[in-house]
């Protein structure tokens, strides 16, 4: 398996007032495919995937990414795994403004001579290299979040953690996302937070959430 959870749990507070964000949760996700975690809001499924990607650190169990322990990371090792192991795609694209959509793809970079050379052909299979001069301000909310998935897949990523990646978008938009990110699953490991099943359809395995808990695992919507 690339990543697991054993007994993994966060809280918040002291002594009687303690609140569990993710709650003795354990897990297995392989190689590559397209996984889901979903539930309602404050059930704790992006708490569980800032965990599994080191963005939090479990207050109890440990994950565990390639045999490695990833709780047990120095910050500066954990920052040079995020950066080179890991994409991300979150709610919103956090774009910087004061740059192209290109040279935002590039901002994630780690190999700038192959990056300068394979920025193109990223834009292009997510049908966006017509964007790549444009400046943030220019570029819908559809369109800036593609550019958060081309940023993501830059580095080739072994795992591509996307956190309500279509929340803010329209329907349309957010299925046109979620087809982006499904199309990495032949060259890696997708996670996707959602609330909604129907941006799921087509996923290997969907995890449901409830009060920190991981109760089930579904079967992937049709």
């Amino acid at each position: 398996m690339l990543l697991r959870t054993d007994r993994i749990s966060l809280r918040y507070g002291d002594g009687d007032t303690l609140t569990y964000a993710v709650r003795n949760v354990t897990m297995e996700v392989p190689e590559s495919g397209f996984f889901g975690i979903m539930g309602p809001s404050g059930s704790g499924k992006s708490s569980l995937l800032y965990l599994m990607s080191g963005l939090k650190q479990p207050t109890e169990g440990s994950v565990h990414y390639r045999d490695r322990c990833v709780s047990d990371m120095s910050n500066k090792d954990l920052a040079i795994l995020r950066r080179n192991e890991f994409g991300f795609v979150f709610q919103q694209p956090f774009l910087l403004n004061y740059l192209s959509a290109r040279e935002n793809v590039l901002t994630a970079a780690t190999k700038q001579f192959t990056a300068d050379r394979e920025v193109d052909d990223i834009l292009a299979q997510l049908s966006i290299l017509h964007l790549a001069g444009r400046a943030p301000a220019h570029l819908s909310g559809g369109e800036k979040q593609r550019i958060a998935v081309a940023r993501a897949m830059i580095n080739q990523p072994r795992v591509i953690f996307a956190d309500e990646p279509t929340a803010a978008l329209d329907r349309t938009n957010g299925l046109a996302v979620m087809e982006l990110l499904k199309s990495y699953r032949h060259k890696g490991l997708v996670i996707v937070v959602t609330h909604d099943e129907t941006m799921l359809s087509g996923a290997d395995r969907i995890y449901h959430m409830d009060d920190g808990k991981l109760h089930h695992v579904a079967q992937p919507a049709a």
